[in-house]
Protein backbone atom coordinates (compact mmCIF):
# COMPACT_ATOMS: atom_id res chain seq x y z
CA UNK A 1 0.00 0.00 0.00
CA UNK A 2 1.40 3.18 -1.10
CA UNK A 3 0.04 5.86 1.11
CA UNK A 4 -2.17 4.28 3.77
CA UNK A 5 -4.35 6.46 5.99
CA UNK A 6 -3.56 6.32 9.60
CA UNK A 7 -5.99 4.20 11.55
CA UNK A 8 -7.62 5.85 14.55
CA UNK A 9 -8.42 3.26 17.29
CA UNK A 10 -11.51 5.25 18.31
CA UNK A 11 -12.90 4.94 14.80
CA UNK A 12 -12.47 1.16 14.94
CA UNK A 13 -14.64 1.08 18.08
CA UNK A 14 -17.46 2.73 16.10
CA UNK A 15 -17.48 0.02 13.42
CA UNK A 16 -20.59 -2.18 13.59
CA UNK A 17 -20.20 -5.31 15.68
CA UNK A 18 -16.93 -4.30 17.38
CA UNK A 19 -18.56 -3.42 20.68
CA UNK A 20 -21.59 -5.14 22.11
CA UNK A 21 -23.64 -3.17 24.71
CA UNK A 22 -23.99 -5.00 28.01
CA UNK A 23 -27.45 -6.12 28.95
CA UNK A 24 -28.54 -4.62 32.28
CA UNK A 25 -30.84 -6.74 34.38
CA UNK A 26 -33.12 -3.99 35.70
CA UNK A 27 -34.97 -6.45 37.92
CA UNK A 28 -31.81 -7.45 39.77
CA UNK A 29 -30.67 -3.83 40.17
CA UNK A 30 -34.11 -2.94 41.53
CA UNK A 31 -34.02 -5.87 43.95
CA UNK A 32 -30.57 -4.91 45.22
CA UNK A 33 -31.61 -1.26 45.54
CA UNK A 34 -34.70 -2.21 47.54
CA UNK A 35 -32.61 -4.45 49.80
CA UNK A 36 -30.17 -1.58 50.44
CA UNK A 37 -33.06 0.83 51.06
CA UNK A 38 -34.67 -1.58 53.55
CA UNK A 39 -31.35 -1.96 55.36
CA UNK A 40 -30.81 1.82 55.49
CA UNK A 41 -34.36 2.45 56.75
CA UNK A 42 -33.98 -0.28 59.38
CA UNK A 43 -30.75 1.31 60.61
CA UNK A 44 -32.41 4.73 60.64
CA UNK A 45 -35.29 3.43 62.76
CA UNK A 46 -32.91 1.68 65.16
CA UNK A 47 -30.86 4.88 65.51
CA UNK A 48 -33.99 6.95 66.15
CA UNK A 49 -35.23 4.47 68.73
CA UNK A 50 -31.87 4.57 70.55
CA UNK A 51 -31.83 8.37 70.41
CA UNK A 52 -35.44 8.50 71.61
CA UNK A 53 -34.65 6.21 74.55
CA UNK A 54 -31.69 8.39 75.52
CA UNK A 55 -33.78 11.56 75.24
CA UNK A 56 -36.51 9.98 77.35
CA UNK A 57 -33.94 9.06 80.00
CA UNK A 58 -32.53 12.62 80.00
CA UNK A 59 -36.04 14.02 80.38
CA UNK A 60 -36.79 11.61 83.22
CA UNK A 61 -33.61 12.72 84.99
CA UNK A 62 -34.67 16.36 84.66
CA UNK A 63 -38.15 15.47 85.91
CA UNK A 64 -36.60 13.74 88.92
CA UNK A 65 -34.54 16.85 89.66
CA UNK A 66 -37.67 18.98 89.25
CA UNK A 67 -39.52 16.70 91.66
CA UNK A 68 -36.64 17.05 94.13
CA UNK A 69 -36.93 20.86 93.93
CA UNK A 70 -40.67 20.66 94.54
CA UNK A 71 -40.12 18.41 97.56
CA UNK A 72 -37.43 20.76 98.90
CA UNK A 73 -39.80 23.68 98.49
CA UNK A 74 -42.56 21.84 100.34
CA UNK A 75 -40.14 21.12 103.21
CA UNK A 76 -39.35 24.82 103.61
CA UNK A 77 -42.93 26.09 103.29
CA UNK A 78 -43.78 25.96 107.01
CA UNK A 79 -40.73 27.96 108.02
CA UNK A 80 -41.23 30.41 105.15
CA UNK A 81 -44.86 30.96 106.12
CA UNK A 82 -43.88 31.33 109.79
CA UNK A 83 -41.20 33.91 108.92
CA UNK A 84 -43.66 35.77 106.71
CA UNK A 85 -46.30 35.65 109.44
CA UNK A 86 -43.85 37.06 111.99
CA UNK A 87 -42.75 39.79 109.61
CA UNK A 88 -46.37 40.67 108.89
CA UNK A 89 -47.30 40.61 112.58
CA UNK A 90 -44.44 42.96 113.41
CA UNK A 91 -45.56 45.39 110.75
CA UNK A 92 -49.14 45.16 111.92
CA UNK A 93 -48.16 45.96 115.48
CA UNK A 94 -46.53 49.12 114.20
CA UNK A 95 -49.71 50.31 112.48
CA UNK A 96 -52.44 48.49 114.41
CA UNK A 97 -53.63 51.54 116.28
CA UNK A 98 -54.89 53.18 113.09
CA UNK A 99 -56.51 50.12 111.46
CA UNK A 100 -59.93 48.56 111.75
CA UNK A 101 -59.44 45.03 113.18
CA UNK A 102 -62.04 43.43 110.89
CA UNK A 103 -60.50 44.99 107.80
CA UNK A 104 -57.08 43.95 109.06
CA UNK A 105 -58.17 40.30 109.34
CA UNK A 106 -59.53 40.39 105.80
CA UNK A 107 -56.26 41.79 104.48
CA UNK A 108 -54.25 39.15 106.38
CA UNK A 109 -56.46 36.41 104.93
CA UNK A 110 -56.01 37.77 101.40
CA UNK A 111 -52.26 38.06 101.84
CA UNK A 112 -52.01 34.51 103.16
CA UNK A 113 -54.01 33.27 100.19
CA UNK A 114 -51.70 35.08 97.78
CA UNK A 115 -48.63 33.54 99.44
CA UNK A 116 -50.03 29.98 99.40
CA UNK A 117 -48.23 27.98 96.72
CA UNK A 118 -49.62 24.52 97.51
CA UNK A 119 -51.88 24.66 94.47
CA UNK A 120 -48.96 25.40 92.14
CA UNK A 121 -46.84 22.67 93.72
CA UNK A 122 -49.72 20.20 93.35
CA UNK A 123 -50.12 21.10 89.67
CA UNK A 124 -46.39 20.70 89.11
CA UNK A 125 -46.64 17.21 90.61
CA UNK A 126 -49.54 16.45 88.25
CA UNK A 127 -47.52 17.69 85.28
CA UNK A 128 -44.61 15.46 86.31
CA UNK A 129 -46.93 12.44 86.41
CA UNK A 130 -48.34 13.37 82.99
CA UNK A 131 -44.80 13.75 81.68
CA UNK A 132 -44.00 10.16 82.71
CA UNK A 133 -47.21 8.86 81.11
CA UNK A 134 -46.43 10.74 77.92
CA UNK A 135 -42.85 9.46 77.74
CA UNK A 136 -44.20 5.89 77.98
CA UNK A 137 -46.48 6.27 74.96
CA UNK A 138 -45.49 4.48 71.73
CA UNK A 139 -46.75 7.20 69.35
CA UNK A 140 -45.08 10.57 68.62
CA UNK A 141 -45.32 12.81 71.70
CA UNK A 142 -43.32 15.93 70.82
CA UNK A 143 -46.23 18.35 70.73
CA UNK A 144 -47.71 16.99 73.95
CA UNK A 145 -44.34 17.37 75.69
CA UNK A 146 -43.97 20.88 74.32
CA UNK A 147 -47.39 21.76 75.76
CA UNK A 148 -46.35 20.30 79.14
CA UNK A 149 -43.27 22.54 79.12
CA UNK A 150 -45.55 25.55 78.72
CA UNK A 151 -47.62 24.36 81.68
CA UNK A 152 -44.49 23.85 83.78
CA UNK A 153 -43.35 27.38 82.94
CA UNK A 154 -46.75 28.83 83.82
CA UNK A 155 -46.76 27.21 87.27
CA UNK A 156 -43.15 28.13 87.98
CA UNK A 157 -43.79 31.74 86.97
CA UNK A 158 -46.70 31.82 89.42
CA UNK A 159 -44.43 30.38 92.12
CA UNK A 160 -41.86 33.07 91.38
CA UNK A 161 -44.43 35.81 91.63
CA UNK A 162 -45.59 34.48 95.01
CA UNK A 163 -42.07 34.07 96.31
CA UNK A 164 -41.55 35.67 99.70
CA UNK A 165 -38.24 34.02 100.60
CA UNK A 166 -34.87 33.39 99.03
CA UNK A 167 -35.41 29.63 99.21
CA UNK A 168 -38.50 29.75 97.01
CA UNK A 169 -36.86 32.15 94.57
CA UNK A 170 -33.82 29.88 94.27
CA UNK A 171 -36.04 26.83 93.81
CA UNK A 172 -38.07 28.61 91.13
CA UNK A 173 -34.90 29.57 89.24
CA UNK A 174 -33.56 26.00 89.48
CA UNK A 175 -36.91 24.68 88.20
CA UNK A 176 -36.92 27.15 85.31
CA UNK A 177 -33.42 26.00 84.30
CA UNK A 178 -34.53 22.35 84.35
CA UNK A 179 -37.65 23.09 82.30
CA UNK A 180 -35.61 25.04 79.76
CA UNK A 181 -33.16 22.12 79.44
CA UNK A 182 -36.10 19.79 78.84
CA UNK A 183 -37.68 22.17 76.35
CA UNK A 184 -34.46 22.27 74.31
CA UNK A 185 -34.37 18.48 74.16
CA UNK A 186 -38.06 18.24 73.31
CA UNK A 187 -37.45 20.35 70.19
CA UNK A 188 -35.72 17.23 68.77
CA UNK A 189 -38.72 14.95 69.34
CA UNK A 190 -41.51 14.28 66.86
Amino acid sequence: MGNPDRVNPIDILHWPGVLQPAEIDVGQVGTEAMTLLDTALGELLETREREGAKLAELLRQRCQALGDEIARMREHLPEILQAQRQRLQKRLEEVSATLDSERLEQEVALLAQKMDVDEELDRLDLHLAEMERTLSRPEPVGRRLDFLMQEFNREINTLSSKSVAGVTSQAAVAMKVLVEQMREQIQNIE
